[in-house]
């Protein structure tokens, strides 16, 4: 594991989109395609903003790069909360990503059979391969929630499925997620994690005793692949530097 700080939101943003444009280019020199498993919520949006302006506009091959999502939330495309619609908005639209290479998880059907699609495009994309997504992007939320895994769900003990939709009664909502065995057979994941707000559960994460229960993004340890944590100082704060 490898940990980055950064003085703020900001700083970590660009620190990351420099990081995340060099692997992509590295990749390509070696083979076709690029995939990349993106984040939702407020966290990335800056970093995807800046992959969507120079340099990093012209310095990664777009039409090479196939996108998917870590979770998703069964609201329609149109409704504000929809992580695909945040990111065809702040980064798709704007590099002009192949629609055949952009693959979301529809909320247009029933979570089940949408779930169960996404396992299908995954297993035809990644089966007899090394490694599944070259790239993971996760955030980390203050309870130590990452993709839809939330603590003391039943979820965070799933062994065999890529991909899995519940109901979460919290927020009267479908969602719809990969699950820590397909993401711990990627080539390579970015956890992102800023403010004040997660510095305890941070320290929980990575210098506590292992809890994946209380704290899900612990179950993240890529098998084969690299893992790296993108923090500002703020969350950083109670760890032991």
């Amino acid at each position: 594991m490898e940990l980055h700080v950064a003085k703020d939101t900001q700083q970590l943003s660009e620190n990351l989109a420099a990081f995340i444009s060099q692997y992509i280019q590295e990749v390509l020199q070696k083979q076709e395609r690029f995939t990349f498993a993106l984040s939702g919520g407020n966290t990335p949006k800056a970093l995807y903003a800046l992959l969507a302006k120079e340099p990093y506009v012209n310095m990664i091959e777009w039409n090479k790069v196939h996108f998917f999502w870590g979770d998703e939330r069964a609201v329609p495309f149109e409704d504000s909360r929809n992580n695909a619609r945040m990111a065809y908005d702040v980064l798709l639209d704007q590099v002009g990503a192949l629609p055949e290479n952009v693959h979301v998880m529809r909320t247009d059907i029933e979570p089940e059979a949408s779930a169960a699609e996404y396992e299908k495009t995954l297993h035809r994309y990644f089966d007899g391969k090394e490694n599944t997504f070259d790239l993971v992007l996760l955030g980390m939320g203050d309870d130590g929630h990452t993709l839809s895994l939330f603590p003391g769900l039943p979820i965070v003990q799933e062994k065999k499925a890529w991909v899995k939709t519940f109901w979460l009664e919290a927020q009267d909502m479908y969602r719809i997620t990969l699950t820590a065995p397909v993401t711990n057979l990627a080539a390579c994941v970015v956890f992102m994690a800023t403010g004040a707000g997660k510095a305890l559960t941070l320290k929980a994460v990575i210098d506590g005793a292992t809890d994946p229960d209380r704290y899900p993004s612990q179950l993240i340890r890529p098998e084969n692949g690299d893992l790296h944590w993108f923090v500002d100082e703020a969350a950083a704060e109670a760890l032991q530097i």
